[in-house]
């Protein structure tokens, strides 16, 4: 379930997964994959400068198209893309199966041919800022600390977290190179919090 998080450039926004069979992630009205965000976190950490095009997301124009998060979960309500990936793939009938799954990529092929009639597919910059106090993605700001509380959501799995604490080897790898990293958007960031 996507939370609310601080950005620098549009006040709080909504982050995180929206169905636990897909990897996908929103950022408020982008929407990419999980795996891609991460390997562009990890390529920045290694290089600890610069930016990375983060591929394959897309940009809805319009609000309503995005759908109700809430009328999906609870079977009331299926509009727009939310609604139909709810109808493919329903809210778990019972609570102790609202788990986050690792193989979520998997069904990247549908989540793309749901979303491709509904948003716009652009590539999006995340670019570190010259100080590396804070980090772009698309049109949103997050400052250091704003950017890490994206990263340990990832890590988590959201809300409400990795089925049988398995995460998937891509974030694992961003994890391990984001800690290792000694540039300046990721001093300090900590995934045992």
């Amino acid at each position: 379930m996507p939370l609310a998080f601080e950005s620098l450039s549009h006040g709080t926004v909504a982050f995180g997964f929206f169905n636990i069979e897909s990897d996908m992630l929103l950022l408020d009205r982008y929407f990419f994959f999980a795996g891609d965000f991460c390997d562009c976190v990890t390529a920045l950490a290694c290089r600890a400068a610069g930016g990375e095009m983060l591929r394959h997301a897309y940009v809805f124009d319009r609000s309503g198209e995005i759908g109700d998060l809430m009328g999906a979960i609870h079977g009331v309500r299926y509009t727009g893309f939310i609604g139909e990936v709810y109808r493919r793939f329903p809210f778990p009938a019972e609570p102790a199966g609202f788990k986050q799954k690792a193989d979520g990529w998997k069904t990247r092929d549908i989540m793309i041919g749901i979303i491709s009639h509904y948003a716009v597919r652009r590539d999006l910059e995340m670019t570190v800022t010259p100080a590396a106090s804070d980090i772009e993605i698309g049109d949103y700001r997050f400052s250091r600390a704003g950017f890490h509380e994206l990263l340990k959501y990832v890590w988590r799995g959201g809300y409400p977290c990795w089925k049988n604490s398995v995460r998937p080897e891509y974030v694992l790898h961003m994890a391990e190179a984001a800690s290792k990293s000694t540039g300046a958007l990721f001093a300090g960031i900590s995934f045992l919090t």
